[in-house]
């Protein structure tokens, strides 16, 4: 398998699975394509090719497998901020960060659709790989930004959660994942529900969730950490969130949308 075909598939855009929404999410969970650790193994031994620094997906892999590539895409002493403090961190005080290799899956966080389209926008110049950590209430956002066609990890930025512009959502969301009660009231009236239809691999079928019906469509969501990924600059916190599921090299992709409705936060749509 070449490095090409092998990144078009990491990054996973537009690829859907052929189950159910319950279904496919234990399949996320239990991986059972092409271990991870092999994926990283072959990325690792391949040279990255120069076309992978055009989208910001394709070096984030080649970064997140590869050490030797990762020790040459940092500016160091790298610069890491926390509050009004700034500390540099020498090449030697650097520990390997696979981000989301090890899991086998990462998520993201949208406003809208157009959004979603800056992963395929090679004009992009900026990237920020953000660590969501619920227990602490804190951020770690890692700044990258291509210069001269080369994507190059710039800084690191530590804040709390109430510092971002997502402070609303990622409260309604911790909630969301570890309340399964609160999960039922948090439905909107009526929870449009896309997937693929198991009797037709070129359709797909739509129907409606109700709180009866929830628990066949849950998925099992992140509660202690998720990632998020900004391509471009960081945007400004919105009444929509799309937040997204990826899985690495087994091609499973979850969307779910969130709205507020009467000054409160709903899920008011799946997609498989």
């Amino acid at each position: 398998m070449s490095l090409v075909v092998l990144l078009t598939m990491c990054s996973c855009f537009g690829n859907k699975t052929k189950d159910t929404a319950s279904v496919a999410t234990d399949s996320l969970m239990a991986q059972d394509s092409l271990p991870t650790d092999t994926l990283e193994e072959i990325i690792a031994e391949t040279p990255m090719p120069v076309a992978a620094d055009e989208l910001f997906d394709d070096f984030i892999f080649n970064f997140a497998a590869n050490k030797k590539l990762q020790m040459e895409r940092i500016r160091f002493p790298l610069d890491v901020q926390t509050g009004d403090r700034h500390e540099k961190l020498d090449r030697s005080a650097w520990s390997m960060e696979n981000f989301f290799m090890k899991q086998g899956f990462y998520t993201l966080l949208f406003n809208n659709e157009k959004q979603k389209e800056l992963g395929q926008d090679t004009s992009v110049s900026r990237g920020i790989i953000e660590k969501i950590y619920f227990a602490d209430k804190r951020v770690k956002q890692y700044y990258f930004a291509r210069q001269r066609g080369t994507w190059m990890l710039q800084r690191i930025v530590n804040k709390t959660i109430d510092e971002t512009p997502d402070a609303s959502f990622l409260a309604f969301y911790h909630q969301f994942a570890t309340d399964t009660a609160f999960q039922v009231k948090s439905l909107n009236t009526t929870v449009q529900f896309v997937g693929p239809d198991p009797d037709d691999d070129f359709s797909e079928m739509e129907g409606v969730i109700t709180p009866d019906t929830w628990p066949a469509f849950a998925p099992d969501l992140p509660k202690d950490m998720i990632y998020n990924i900004v391509y471009g600059d960081e945007q400004k916190g919105g009444n929509t969130k799309i937040f997204v599921f990826r899985g690495i090299a087994n091609g499973f992709e979850q969307e779910l949308t969130f709205k507020v409705v009467g000054g409160k936060w709903k899920l008011v749509k799946i997609m498989t």
